[in-house]
């Protein structure tokens, strides 16, 4: 007889595969290499920062991450009142829109308690709360950006929106 807790870990890692297989496949060389797009520092800091005094601009204080497309951070970024608990989740949320490849709003959305994904909820790390966002250029996802601190998770997603929209320019092909 199977546990709860085997079901939850079963439910993981079927959830897991399931994501995995979906990602789409960056381009291969002829020699079996793979090419990825990143973003440089100074662009990941641009977006950070444009986040930041967005929220700055409303009278929020937050704090802004950036991660590559793996969901390694690039860039952290802090305002002076903004609280303790926006720095593990500014991370968390732009790792989850790196990881998951969308919205953490929309993943909030799709993983409500009772819908089929709602497990996806359970598994460490996971921010289903609007402020992480994906930065995709030319159709793949190079990086994702996550804000914390501002009195809820759309105030969030704008100023996380705001960051992207001054790093367009920089990042289109």
């Amino acid at each position: 007889m199977k546990t709860n807790r085997n079901l939850g870990k079963e439910l993981v890692a079927a959830v897991t595969l399931a994501l995995v297989a979906a990602l789409p496949l960056p381009a291969m060389a002829a020699d079996g290499l793979v090419t990825v797009r990143q973003m440089t520092p100074e662009v990941a800091y641009k977006a950070a920062r444009a986040a930041l005094e967005n929220c700055r601009a409303t009278g929020y204080s937050v704090g802004v991450a950036v991660v590559d497309r793996a969901g390694v951070e690039q860039v952290f970024l802090r305002d002076r009142f903004a609280g303790a608990h926006t720095v593990s989740t500014a991370i968390n949320k732009a790792w989850t829109a790196a990881s998951f490849r969308q919205s953490t709003l929309a993943l909030a959305a799709e993983t409500q308690p009772g819908k089929p994904m709602s497990g996806i909820r359970a598994l460490p790390r996971v921010i289903a709360a609007g402020g992480g966002f994906p930065i995709e250029a030319a159709g793949a996802i190079v990086g994702a950006i996550g804000v914390s601190g501002a009195p809820g998770g759309e105030a969030d997603e704008a100023c996380a929106k705001a960051g992207i929209d001054a790093i367009l320019s920089d990042i289109e092909l």
